[in-house]
């Protein structure tokens, strides 16, 4: 058999991916798994923008489009940006790729030469350090403790940044902490940045509109326009409008990064589903009360959860700000055995036993960059998130 290019080496299967496939290896055998691994709404699509594929199918708009999107979908993106962030972004500063990771994807294509270093904090989205290592360069991982609410430090930012130093990786609210940041905490790293002009930054705000209690979203070039012609924004419909299997991200930015990233895509995908961009500029454009309404289910099922890991032994858990993800601290149930014997020694196998013998399925905190944590996804049905909850303390409450 001829041989697998090298680079195969440099990334393993996502973590999440291995859970989920775990998962449904186990429910093929007729276990009721509980799976909390994804980060994917529970609700379905709202009618009006499904009504909008529809027509656009029906009007015969099936034929290749841009590549860098559609003109309708690329007004809807500079309306949004302006009505909610007051952004003015030219045509040309604005890309639409097969969801919010090709644009991140893209990005790194275009930019990245072999050893440059990418600026990652931790926990981080697992795909960020993997792309980075894919086209050839270091990730260099920053940690955000918990006793900092998983926030970026400035002076750790500081620290990291070195002359091999392409890109800072933002990710707020934050998949999987949920941590929101501050304008003041965005202010202080806009004035690191603003030290280090040779570095690229990369806002990925695919959770922007999941924000709870008094906070309200905000982006680094807001906070401070000077960074604006290095300052990719990500975004999307997946999250905010629970369009996961749409695939419509688009990303903002510099013209002459842009225009390199939508070359990169045309080498891979080239534009992105007629139907699926008329739907994206109906969630864009039309009512917006869903989005509110889910937001508030979300914020219900956090404070569930929580307060629910909490209660069990051994088991710390921050209350995030934003996303639909906690990221529960489970130090004090290292050492401790399950009621099948196995003795739990990591975060690893903390969420193997407890896929195999509470048959709830979780993410380790290792695959986000952080120890001894686990990523629960709160976007699934209340009665499933429920029972999940049941059987995780009916297990925890056993390890001896």
């Amino acid at each position: 058999m001829p041989a697998l290019a090298k680079r195969l080496a440099r990334v393993p299967v996502a973590a999440t991916v291995q859970m989920t496939i775990k998962a449904r290896e186990l429910r093929a055998q007729g276990i009721n798994v509980i799976a909390l691994t994804i980060g994917e709404p529970n609700f379905d699509t709202e009618p009006h923008a499904i009504e909008a594929a529809h027509q656009a199918a029906l009007k015969g708009d099936t034929k290749y489009p841009a590549q860098d999107g559609i003109p309708a979908l690329k007004q809807a993106i500079q309306r949004k940006f302006k009505r909610e962030h007051g952004m003015d972004f030219a045509l040309d500063e604005i890309s639409v790729s097969n969801g919010g990771k090709q644009s991140i994807f893209n990005a790194f294509m275009a930019t990245i030469d072999e050893g440059d270093e990418v600026i990652v904090p931790a926990p981080y989205w697992g795909a960020y350090p993997l792309m980075a290592q894919l086209v050839g360069g270091e990730a260099v991982v920053v940690n955000c403790p918990e006793n900092n609410k998983f926030r970026l430090r400035p002076e750790d930012l500081e620290a990291a940044i070195t002359p091999k130093t392409k890109w800072l990786m933002l990710n707020f609210p934050n998949n999987p902490t949920g941590a929101v940041c501050t304008p003041a905490d965005l202010r202080a790293i806009a004035d690191v940045m603003l030290r280090h002009p040779h570095v690229w930054i990369m806002s990925d705000d695919m959770y922007e509109h999941l924000m709870y209690a008094d906070f309200e979203y905000s982006t680094l070039s807001a906070i401070e326009p000077k960074l604006r012609d290095r300052t990719v924004i990500v975004s999307g419909v997946s999250k905010t409008y629970a369009m996961t299997g749409w695939r419509v991200g688009f990303a903002v930015g510099p013209k002459d990064l842009i225009k390199a990233m939508v070359n990169m895509q045309g080498q891979a995908t080239a534009g992105v589903s007629t139907v699926g961009q008329a739907a994206a500029i109906a969630a864009l454009d039309g009512p917006q009360e869903g989005v509110a309404q889910r937001k508030a289910i979300y914020q219900a099922r956090r404070d569930r959860v929580v307060d629910a890991l909490n209660a069990m032994p051994g088991i710390t858990c921050h209350r995030p700000e934003g996303a639909f993800y906690v990221y529960p601290n489970i130090a004090g149930t290292i050492g401790r055995t399950t009621p099948k014997g196995k003795r739990i020694e990591t975060d690893e196998d903390f969420a193997f036993a407890c896929l195999d013998e509470a048959h709830v399925a979780l993410v380790a905190g290792k695959a986000f960059g952080m120890s001894p944590y686990l990523r629960i996804s709160y976007a699934t049905d209340d009665e499933s998130l429920d029972e999940a909850m049941r059987r995780m303390a009916a297990w925890v409450g056993a390890l001896k």
